[in-house]
């Protein structure tokens, strides 16, 4: 079975779980949404939703946020893990967008990586979930189940995105990206299938017989 017989496969059971995708981070925005974005690195989308009411009552755009003092965010977001460089890139960026951007955010993501606390898959997230654009923003999360259903040799996050971004359909990144982080956290988590236990694992290497070892990003 060749990469893009397996690319089917996937792409085929995760339409049928998951022919919906809401985001899973809760926001009103393109400016929330980058913030909560941020606020996901290292931290799961279920604490980022608890967090983020609290932080957006005191300011859910650049203008209000950029008043606020490092120490008062850290107070808010401290619970997501990464508190004061968050905190920080929080204001700075906030800063940013009101002086450059006019308070709004920019729908491009070479302008989106240059704001603080910014990289390549935030920026990627909220290009794709808030302005529609085709992106696959990947993580170790989807690097790693890429790596386990076949579809990448990739020794980091970069490579497995350009492995995938060839293998599907332009018009399918936005809703796939979300279809896998989906289908990982119910099936094919990283300390319980292995590659050996979920549809997918078995359906694209029905006989793999021993845990698979991923490549480190």
């Amino acid at each position: 079975m060749n990469k893009a017989e397996r690319a089917a496969i996937v792409f085929k059971i995760l339409e049928k779980n998951y022919p919906k995708t809401p985001v899973p981070l809760r926001h009103t925005n393109n400016y929330t949404l980058l913030i909560a974005v941020l606020l996901s690195a290292q931290c799961t989308d279920e604490r980022v939703n608890q967090i983020t009411p609290k932080l957006f009552t005191l300011a859910d755009n650049p203008k209000d946020m950029s008043k606020q003092t490092p120490e008062t965010i850290y107070e808010i977001i401290k619970p997501c893990g990464l508190g004061p460089q968050k905190s920080k890139a929080i204001i700075e960026l906030s800063c940013m967008l009101q002086n450059l951007y006019d308070g709004k955010v920019p729908k491009d993501i070479k302008a989106l990586e240059k704001l603080p606390g910014v990289g390549h898959k935030t920026a990627s997230v909220v290009i794709s979930q808030g302005f529609g654009q085709p992106a696959f923003p990947v993580d170790t999360h989807i690097h790693r189940l890429a790596q386990r259903w076949g579809l990448t040799k990739g020794k980091n996050v970069k490579e497995t995105e350009e492995d995938l971004k060839k293998l599907f359909p332009e018009e399918s990144w936005n809703k796939l990206h979300l279809q896998i982080i989906f289908w990982g956290r119910e099936f094919c988590p990283a300390r319980q299938c292995y590659g050996l236990e979920c549809e997918i694992c078995k359906a694209t290497y029905p006989k793999r017989s021993r845990p698979f070892s991923h490549k480190k990003p």
